[in-house]
């Protein structure tokens, strides 16, 4: 029998994506991600926990992820855990990582808007004045 090794996390990006291009021109995009609970401890206070994800995205999905994604927003998260090892100083260390198969942008559109400063940063639109119509005549279509 075969195992299942899937993750689903809605959380917010701790920082910006870091892409990195390799040979064919595959991109490799690594960002962290923070899922938070929220419970009440025996004196009813409440306790917020906080777990940092490494994230991984490749090829396509890093591209979007270096487009659209941006430290603080929120997104659901669909991949697989990977555990991974290399030599280092004459040692041997070890990171777990979710390989993202899929990520949908959560958040209201607000977030998705520019800031004020932003907006007082653009330039004006150009003024159009739309032709006057002429006013059609009537008077003469009148049945009475």
């Amino acid at each position: 029998m075969s195992g299942v090794n899937k993750v689903i996390l809605i959380g917010r990006l701790g920082k910006d994506p870091e892409v990195r291009a390799f040979e064919n021109n595959v991109k490799k995009a690594a960002f962290t991600l923070a899922t938070s609970e929220v419970r009440k401890d025996k004196e009813g206070n409440r306790i917020e926990s906080t777990e940092w994800h490494n994230i991984v995205c490749w090829r396509n999905l890093a591209e979007i992820a270096e487009q659209f994604l941006t430290k603080g927003k929120q997104i659901y998260l669909e991949g697989k855990i990977r555990t991974r090892s290399w030599e280092e100083n004459g040692g041997k260390r070890y990171i777990t990582e979710i390989e993202a198969s899929t990520f949908t942008m959560l958040g209201s559109k607000d977030e998705n808007r520019p800031t004020e400063t932003q907006v007082a940063n653009l330039p004006p639109p150009p003024s159009v004045t739309a032709p006057e119509a002429p006013v059609p005549d009537f008077a003469d279509d009148l049945p009475f």
